[in-house]
């Protein structure tokens, strides 16, 4: 094969393109001239942009004495950039000035420019223990804004926390009314009109309009920006922040939250009638008598290691379109500020007691008229310590419950006689499982045994079981109430202070529920060994011996690890509850339950005519001949 090679007209061809192509990016290189020029313009352009973003600082923060209304030319230059609202920066109010109202329950500081409160203290309430000194402040040092976004008839895009407010406090009777005027004119303004009553968490707050129809655009809402960024408040900011989140309700009667962990949670309801920031026991509640028509509500986790983010739980935002009517604005709201008490957000009217997580369906009717007002009437009404009512209230519910207990037990014992029938049935019919099962109904129905009857006591249990993990996290009353070693009932009883952090259990050791695990041990061991003679193996299920036996030891071991953090008021609850039950447990079966006697009763209804089955048992064979002539006809298939 020839080798190829490179020619002379090849390399002349190459050279030519080479050097065609010097020669255009030469004659295209600027001359100094024009690199001169472009940068001058640079410079000219970065130099306007600051002085307009300097004026625009300057003129927003104008004091006072700078301006004056009379002022034309002062009040042209205002216009360039504040439009219509100029005239709120040439008012003696434009500065950097604070208007603070209180009563026995509050204090608000309402700050000149933007109009909204830069602070808020609860003052009946401390931070993290009794007795610390610090008061729960919800709002300080800029951890919340409140924000119209306003659009103007010439094109501006204004913010109203950037603008200065003009301040009228009035006594109006016993309230105390804060207006807030951000003017256009003398009798052109917006307005947020606090109002503070005497001994009183709710705050009314007005938002509106007067003669702002030539300086707002009204085609669109106006947006209304509200955020939260939620300080800790209690001893454990993981269990604080584990019931931070934002509820609502929207659509007249619907309820709903936004979801407590992650990232950029978000939600956008429809006629929202209030937003609520909850953090665990307190809460920002902005409630409307005029539904906002659409709504965008997000939350942020702000605790990725505890150990390091101790200062905040929650960032919340909300965003909440005003609509204009008649070209204004016009909304007649209300602002609560103060605890997440169950009787203090009822009282209200206002649906507000529906952002304390008591559960759902029977749960939560469980809660709200057994636990709730039993708890109520046991502390408040008769005025036990803490400690003592959840003991009493325990020991209540139990005994109100001992009758259930009472049936789950007597049927277990009767389980227990006919065993040795039911093993004789199992060995008699071990080839034919269908057989087994048929003759072991007949001997429940003549026996007058109803195998489901231990069941149904547990089942019944159940409910308010899962109740009183919604109950005591939720209980506002337990905050920071003392009993025995523990400092607070709504936090953990730390007894040891452990140099290190176990995973899932933490840094400290709790006693509650340690108490609560041994009380669980001696129960289900008590009780395992009734159950397991009972509940013969069936063919096919599972061995409920062995699994009993494994969760004797399980289920303490989980009440060590996921209880060491909760609340001491849930563990002590669980172990008197188990005390107790052990207590019923041991009266039934020594001193109520004869054992002879049922057996004796068992052999007598062997002896007469067998019940008719019952509708459930009748199913059952129903389904058990129907399973039994499925696998026949399976079989034979397989045969041919």
């Amino acid at each position: 094969m020839e080798e190829k090679k490179l020619d002379l007209n090849s390399i002349i061809g190459f050279v030519l393109i080479f050097g065609i192509l010097i020669w255009i990016v030469y004659q295209n290189q600027p001359s100094e001239k024009e690199i001169a020029a472009e940068k001058a313009k640079k410079e000219l352009v970065a130099k306007q942009e600051a002085q307009a973003k300097a004026d625009k600082a300057k003129t927003a923060s104008l004091p006072a004495a700078a301006v004056t209304p009379g002022d034309t030319v002062q009040l042209a230059q205002l216009q360039k950039t504040l439009g219509g609202f100029a005239y709120s920066a040439t008012l003696p109010s434009a500065k950097e000035a604070f208007t603070t109202i209180e009563n026995e329950k509050l204090r608000l500081k309402i700050a000149n420019k933007g109009g909204y409160i830069v602070e808020a203290t609860l003052k009946e309430f401390e931070k993290f223990k009794k007795g610390s000194g610090e008061l729960v402040e919800l709002i300080k040092n800029n951890n919340s804004n409140l924000n119209l976004q306003l659009l103007t008839t010439d094109n501006r895009t204004l913010n109203s926390k950037d603008l200065y407010f003009e301040p009228t406090l009035e006594k109006i009777g016993t309230d105390q009314v804060l207006s807030m005027r951000l003017k256009a004119s003398a009798n052109e303004f917006l307005e947020y009109k606090y109002i503070l009553k005497p001994n009183d968490y709710l705050v009314g707050f007005d938002i509106r309009s007067q003669g702002l129809n030539r300086v707002l655009n009204s085609a669109k809402p106006v947006d209304l920006q509200w955020d939260l960024k939620t300080y800790r408040n209690e001893k454990s900011v993981s269990y604080e922040n584990r019931f931070a989140q934002i509820d609502y309700k929207y659509e007249e009667s619907k309820y709903n939250n936004v979801s407590q962990h992650g990232q950029g949670k978000e939600e956008t309801p429809t006629k929202v009638s209030f937003v609520a920031f909850k953090q665990h026991f307190f809460a920002t509640i902005l409630s409307t008598e005029k539904p906002f028509e659409t709504s965008k509500l997000q939350s942020d986790d702000l605790v990725k290691d505890e150990k390091i983010d101790t200062v905040f739980t929650k960032q919340f935002r909300a965003n909440l379109p005003l609509a204009f009517t008649n070209g204004e604005i016009d909304y007649k709201m209300n602002l609560y500020m103060g605890p997440v008490d169950y009787k203090t957000l009822k009282a209200y009217d206002k649906n507000f007691d529906k952002i304390i997580p008591l559960g759902w369906g029977i749960f939560g009717w469980i809660n709200k008229f057994i636990f709730v007002p039993l708890f109520g009437f046991l502390s408040s009404t008769i005025g036990l310590s803490l400690g003592i009512a959840i003991i009493v209230f325990t020991i209540i519910i139990k005994l109100a419950m001992s009758p259930i207990t009472y049936k789950s037990f007597l049927s277990q014992a009767k389980m227990k006689v006919l065993r040795p029938d039911i093993a004789e049935l199992g060995e008699k019919f071990k080839k034919d499982p269908m057989k087994k099962q048929q003759e072991t109904m007949k001997l429940y129905n003549k026996a007058g045994v109803n195998p489901m009857a231990g069941c149904i006591p547990a089942l019944i249990q159940l409910p308010f079981m899962y109740a009183s993990f919604q109950f005591f996290p939720a209980a506002f009353e337990l905050r920071q109430k003392s009993f025995l070693w523990a400092d607070d009932l709504s936090s953990f009883d730390s007894i040891v202070k452990l140099p290190f952090n176990i995973p899932m259990y933490g840094d400290h050791i709790s006693l509650f529920p340690i108490l609560a695990a041994i009380a669980i041990f001696f129960y289900m061991k008590m009780t395992s060994g009734d159950q397991q003679m009972a509940a013969p193996q069936q063919e096919g299920m599972p061995d409920m011996a062995k699994m009993m036996k494994i969760m004797i030891y399980v289920s303490p071991l989980m009440m060590l690890i996921f209880f060491n953090s909760y609340g001491a008021g849930l563990s002590l609850y669980n172990f008197i509850s188990n005390l107790i039950t052990i207590g019923i447990m041991f009266v039934i079966k020594n001193y109520i339950v004869d054992s002879d006697k049922i057996h004796a009763q068992i052999q007598e209804n062997k002896q007469r005519e067998p019940k008719k089955p019952s509708k459930f048992q009748q199913r059952l064979q129903e389904v058990m001949e129907q399973q039994e002539a499925a696998k026949a006809a399976q079989a034979n298939k397989k045969k041919k």
